[in-house]
C-alpha cells in the first residue's frame, strides 16, 4: 500500500508552505506561488499522477485569483544582497 503526501497549498495565505513534485519547488507567498526547479512528466502512470498533481496545484492558485480584484502588476521587492560573513 502506498502512502501519499499532501501535497496542496492554500495559495496566497501565509508564507510557509512549501512542497516538491520532484525536482519542482512550490513555495507559497502572500503575494505570489513561485515554481522553479524541473519536472519531468513521462507518459506511463508516474506521469500522469505528477501531471495531475501539477494540475491540481496550478487550478488552485487560478480558483484563488478567479473573481478577485487584482493590481496590474504586483511589485516583488527583491532581497537585500549581504556580506558573506564567512568571505
Amino acid at each position: 500500500m502506498s502512502r501519499k503526501k499532501d501535497l496542496s497549498i492554500a495559495p496566497f495565505k501565509n508564507e510557509s508552505e512549501c512542497l516538491q513534485i520532484n525536482g519542482l519547488t512550490i513555495e507559497n507567498r502572500l503575494d505570489r506561488v513561485s515554481l522553479y526547479g524541473s519536472l519531468d512528466i513521462t507518459r506511463d502512470k508516474e506521469g500522469l499522477e505528477k501531471a495531475a498533481k501539477l494540475k491540481e496545484i496550478v487550478d488552485s492558485v487560478v480558483a484563488a485569483m478567479t473573481g478577485e480584484e487584482l493590481p496590474d502588476k504586483v511589485e516583488v521587492e527583491q532581497p537585500d544582497t549581504v556580506k558573506n560573513p564567512f568571505a
